[in-house]
């Protein structure tokens, strides 16, 4: 899908979400699919969650789109996708990333299909947390810049499997939320810098949120995500602290302070986040 068709579909799941409530299924509670991450996926914003995209039940399916960005101190990363549940079991995502690198006057493409199942539970209703597992295949549209910096490959696939639990009323009367997710990657910043490097190893990354329920609609959040130095160029983790608004079922909006650390050698990139999802 061309990134404008993409970008108009966005438009109008959250123009649906508008005009349309009460289309999404009736059975989960508000906010539950958490929001959109850059990789395409249901979870947070930098973050998978086990949770799957949408309101559809063991009986429905549900479709949204999503548009997102993060902009730092020397780089910008814009990001549209859609995502599909099939009978609250397993999510279909599909995402177009565009970075912008303008010390090189240049946006390295790629694009992320994803698949995640739901193995267990459910965030409220079950007593142990949910689980999923996920797999998200990537691929360069062009891998000069991931070459340039010794990148061993222009695609790779993660693999990861998440939980997450939701507890009602746990926390002074607020909903809290906690995910942790381990991560098998060879991505140099999400691959965008291509895949794996001398200075590689095998190993699983840890990726953690966490939030609270400041009110039925309006979450304020922290996420944390490891990620490999296969390049040798002081690649950082990655956090941000996030406020997330459940306008309702169809529609949610998200901003983020981001700390990305160094990006191919450039340190201390800072800045702010923004996603816009719509389902129907």
């Amino acid at each position: 899908m061309k990134r404008a068709n993409l970008c108009r579909f966005v438009l109008a799941c959250c123009a649906l979400g508008i005009s349309t409530p009460g289309i999404a299924g009736s059975g989960k509670l508000l906010a539950t699919p958490g929001v959109s991450q850059v990789e395409g996926s249901a979870g947070g914003g930098i973050v998978p969650w086990a949770q799957l995209a949408g309101y559809a039940s063991e009986e429905q399916w549900s479709l949204g789109g999503f548009c997102s960005r993060a902009s730092v101190d020397d780089y910008r990363l814009d990001v549209c996708g859609i995502q599909a549940n099939l009978f609250d079991r397993v999510e279909l995502s599909y995402a177009e990333q565009s970075f912008a690198v303008p010390a090189l006057n240049t946006d390295i493409e790629q694009s992320v299909s994803g698949v995640k199942v739901r193995l267990y539970g459910d965030i409220v209703y079950s007593t142990w947390p949910q689980l999923s597992l996920g797999m998200q295949h990537k691929s360069l549209k062009d891998d000069a810049v991931a070459a340039l910096l010794g990148a061993e490959d222009d695609s790779g696939t993660d693999i990861y499997l998440a939980a997450s639990k939701l507890h009602l009323g746990a926390l002074g009367g607020f909903n809290t939320f906690w995910n942790i997710t381990a991560r098998h990657t060879e991505a140099n910043q999400l691959g965008l810098l291509g895949y794996g490097g001398q200075q590689g190893s095998e190993r699983i990354y840890l990726e953690a949120s966490t939030a609270i329920f400041l009110s039925q609609n309006l979450a304020l959040g922290y996420e944390y995500r490891e990620k490999p130095d296969n390049l040798g160029l002081g690649e950082q983790q990655w956090q941000d602290v996030f406020v997330a608004w459940f306008i309702n079922k169809q529609i949610n909006i998200t901003a983020a302070w981001l700390d990305l650390g160094s990006i191919a050698g450039q340190s201390d990139q800072t800045g702010w986040y923004v996603s816009v999802t719509g389902y129907f």
